[in-house]
């Protein structure tokens, strides 16, 4: 109910150049019911316009799909912040405010790529 209008206004509102959204479709129930054409009827209802990837099934980690495992997502929402070089700098489960959101993200923004 508010993680998707979230990301869908982040995706929005921040240039491709500073922020990329992008969705995990995570399923740790009813795997068999949770084919392509059915994440693909759900973004269509909902209007997602970010891409989203699936979660794959691991033997290890089931019935957690191998991403929330290996984050140690604990369920939706949940909100994983990286910076520019691909550092997780932000993890976050529940509701998040937006302002708080938008303050995290302008933060990152404003470091720029890491000096070499």
């Amino acid at each position: 109910a508010h993680g998707l209008p979230q990301a869908q206004k982040v995706h929005r509102l921040f240039p491709r150049a500073h922020v990329e959204v992008i969705g995990l479709h995570t399923v740790f129930e009813h795997h068999e019911a949770m084919v392509p054409i059915a994440l693909k009827a759900f973004i269509h209802e909902n209007r997602l316009a970010f891409p989203i990837g699936v979660d794959v099934e691991d033997k290890e980690s089931f019935p957690i799909p191998r991403t929330m495992a290996h984050y140690k997502m604990r369920g939706t929402p949940s909100l994983l912040l990286f910076d520019r070089e691909g550092h997780l700098r932000k993890h976050a489960f529940g509701q998040i405010d937006d302002m708080v959101l938008g303050a995290d993200i302008m933060a990152l923004a404003q470091e720029g790529p890491s000096p070499s």
